[in-house]
């Protein structure tokens, strides 16, 4: 039996190199070692995962694992093997503070989410932000700069970047393709012998497109034996039919739904194809969108994960075997269909069905036929209206779309255009899709360059500067390339973004001061806004580029040092939006010694309390 610590792949061009069989389970896989104890555990606490390899997530597997740290912040990170930092810096809304070592065993590891460097790192990272005056920074380092050992305390665990709570981010790569792999393949002691849950099954007509069709929501009921659908009989009148799990993985002492590792589609005890999430590209990540039935998840919140791949999607998960996970049925005998879900230490859960084609069902069926235009994978698409027109990429579509558009004369304040729809996010593009409109009315010369393309669906919102098209058959229209389909407008830009004080001190007959006071403060915090979109926050003292954090994208925070002397200072501010409006400010504000004013005291029965320890009855 293959290790569970190895990666299963299967070679299409190669016979079946080894069959596991118990009792009535078989699966096909060949093992690839990964060097077993080399890394450590980055933690001085037992591994708890929040998040595993291969978890779904927003448009991307997780690459790594996500380790818990109590809730808390400061927990020393080790390195978990000798080498070197290859890379460092802050990555704000993804990694946010980050590392990179690059081992001699041909694997780097990943830390992310931290805190602090240790003191020498820190310091030079410091130097470099200030040098090129940006708080976002990625510096590739050169082998003899940052050599490190096994266990040497490289970090500390923080909260940074896209985390939404304290943990720390690891991960291991493969060096020379920069591909992560599954860290539960390197023998890591992470106990576990709780087989996946199987929770869901849908049943797709195999011969149109997942976009154009609603799958068929199957029961299934769990029993000592194995999970089993109810009823056990599917009766179908399609010829070729797909299916769908929903499935989590657990291991043991945790609750966290982790993402499942394999599962393979059995048609009467012949394999047909496999998922596995054993190493992927970061290149490839967003192909989960076409893993998972996308428009099912947008409407109900729930995973459903296919056993069959989308014409469009072009990652090396799914592996065929004798089939391609589309099950053909040419006669109405019964077929027994098994699936089969595994995780990394061969804890497997088990699904049984039979599926009998109908030819009665067959003649219920009717297929609705529009005269909408249809977008097909693996070709450019270009859809055209009168003042509307779009651009799909050949790698845009992972399944063939129908087309869905209306325009609306809904002239907004700002607005130069119609509200144009074509279709809605829960149909997901892989590359971004060239978005053209023709304005509706005249656009001044000089305005020419403030253009906006908004895409908005259900008040969310992204914004892109417009370029005029230089195509004489164009000329007169603006494009801009957007990730999502839904509603678009293009709006003219004039409105500067606006900047408050961080904090205002008032004269007794309400004017504000000329220089206002942050003795008390540890920290000066803006939060600029904008009618679009604020691009970019610089601040100056003294004439000087000041280092403002924007970690989570809302507030620009910059906190005093220790030894930040005491004096009067020039403090100014630029904010630029999207399309060169700006806003500039400044103000004079002091630092001088400060002592917490000490609580007023009141009497109480002949003693004197203050009055934040007075109980309110």
């Amino acid at each position: 039996m293959v290790n569970g610590k190895n990666i299963k792949l299967v070679l299409a061009f190669i016979p079946v190199l080894l069959l596991w069989v118990t009792g009535s389970m078989a699966q096909i896989s060949i093992g690839h070692k990964y060097p077993q104890g080399y890394f450590r555990n980055p933690l001085n606490i037992p591994i708890s995962l929040t998040a595993n390899f291969g978890e779904l997530r927003d448009a991307h597997w997780h690459m790594g694992f996500d380790l818990r740290t109590d809730a808390k912040e400061n927990y020393p990170v080790f390195a978990a093997a000798d080498g070197y930092v290859a890379y460092a810096g802050i990555r704000p809304l993804s990694f946010g503070k980050f590392m990179i070592i690059i081992h001699p065993n041909g694997y780097s590891t990943v830390y992310a989410h931290l805190k602090t460097f240790f003191p020498e790192l820190e310091t030079y990272v410091n130097e470099q932000q200030y040098k090129k005056e940006s708080w976002a920074i990625e510096l590739s380092l050169p082998e003899w700069m940052f050599a490190v050992k096994k266990s040497d305390t490289i970090a500390r665990s923080g909260n940074t970047g896209g985390s939404k709570g304290p943990h720390l981010h690891f991960e291991i790569r493969d060096t020379k393709t920069g591909h992560s792999l599954n860290p539960l393949l390197f023998g890591f002691d992470v106990k576990d012998n709780v087989p996946p849950l199987i929770s869901g099954l849908a049943l797709y007509d195999g011969s149109i497109s997942t976009y154009l069709q609603t799958p068929k929501q199957i029961n299934i009921k769990k029993t000592d034996k194995g999970f089993y659908t109810l009823p056990q009989k599917i009766l179908t009148g399609f010829n070729k039919i797909g299916f769908a799990i929903g499935a989590i993985d657990r291991v043991l002492g945790s609750p966290n739904p982790n993402g499942i590792y394999n599962a393979v589609i059995y048609f009467d005890e012949k394999p047909q194809t496999e998922f596995l999430l054993d190493n992927i590209d970061y290149g490839q990540s967003e192909y989960v969108n076409a893993h998972i039935d996308h428009v099912y998840k947008e409407n109900t919140g729930i995973y459903l994960q296919y056993l069959f791949q989308l014409p469009g999607e072009k990652s090396s998960v799914y592996h065929d075997i004798e089939g391609n996970g589309i099950i053909e049925l040419n006669d109405s005998l019964e077929h027994a269909i098994r699936i089969e879900v595994m995780d990394e230490n061969e804890n497997v859960s088990e699904l049984f069905m039979t599926v009998q084609y109908s030819d009665s069902l067959a003649r219920m069926i009717t297929r609705l036929n529009t005269i909408r235009q249809k977008f097909i994978p693996n070709y450019v698409n270009v859809f055209e209206q009168k003042d509307f027109e779009v651009y799909m990429p050949q790698d845009c579509l992972f399944d063939t779309v129908s087309s869905f558009y209306y325009s609306q004369n809904l002239f907004i304040p700002g607005s130069v255009s119609s509200n144009h729809r074509l279709n809605d996010p829960s149909i997901p593009l892989y590359e971004d899709i060239i978005v053209r409109i023709k304005p509706v009315v005249p656009i001044p010369e000089n305005q020419k360059n403030k253009i906006v393309i908004v895409r908005e669906w259900q008040g969310n919102k992204s914004v892109k500067k417009a370029s005029w098209q230089s195509d004489p058959i164009a000329i007169g229209w603006v494009s801009a390339s957007f990730g999502n389909f839904g509603n678009f407008q293009a709006f003219i830009d004039q409105a500067p973004p606006q900047i408050e004080p961080p904090v205002k001190t008032r004269l007794p007959d309400g004017q504000e001061k000329d220089t206002l006071d942050f003795s008390p403060l540890n920290r000066i915090v803006f939060t600029p806004t904008d009618n679009f979109y604020v691009k970019s926050f610089r601040a100056e003292l003294n004439g000087k580029w000041i280092m403002f954090s924007n970690d989570k994208a809302k507030d620009f925070i910059y906190q005093f040092e220790e030894n930040f002397p005491y004096g009067v200072y020039e403090l100014k501010v630029r904010v630029e939006d999207l399309v060169g409006n700006t806003t500039e400010k400044k103000w004079w504000f002091k630092r001088e010694p400060y002592t917490t004013p000490k609580k007023p005291l009141v009497p109480l029965k002949g003693r004197l309390r203050s009055k934040t320890s007075i109980k309110k009855k």
